[in-house]
């Protein structure tokens, strides 16, 4: 697993979104697994977090990014998984206290609802972030508890 591959997934509210973020991220050096969707057909968002889901369990990627909609029914979807930590974030601020609080592995924004300088800031900011540790790391140990 390597920090260089992020694998990026969307249903086909955010195809734009998507596209947009798949070109920035390479253009910051990184690999992208691109997960789909690649058309304009509606498919369901559960799915697509499920293959993210898979990527990173198998190590394909060490983080990815998830875009729906408004990107709460996939963020939904993708936090069921008990080793995915997705957030979604509105703005620069939430971007980068997901890692440093949370150590969030998903980045989850809205393709109908985030515009793209925003969204390419939040990308850059969940990259470049690391997570803080401290009194944060028993929260998240608590998160990955398996229930």
């Amino acid at each position: 697993m390597t920090a260089d591959v992020l694998a990026l997934a969307s249903d086909h509210g955010a195809l734009e979104l998507k596209a947009l973020l798949k070109t920035h991220a390479e253009s910051l050096g990184l690999t992208v697994v691109d997960l789909g969707t690649h058309g304009t057909e509606s498919v369901d968002y559960p799915d697509v977090a499920d293959a993210m889901a898979a990527a990173l369990k198998d190590g394909t990627a060490s983080r990815g990014v998830l875009l729906c909609g408004t990107g709460i029914g996939i963020s939904i979807a993708a936090n069921r998984h008990p080793f995915i930590r997705a957030a979604l974030v509105h703005d620069a601020y939430g971007a980068r206290l997901c890692r440093e609080h949370n150590d969030a592995n998903v980045l989850v924004l809205g393709g109908r609802t985030t515009g793209p300088e925003i969204a390419k800031q939040c990308l850059e900011l969940f990259l470049s972030t690391p997570f803080e540790g401290g009194r944060h790391q028993r929260r998240v140990d608590k998160m990955n508890k398996t229930p």
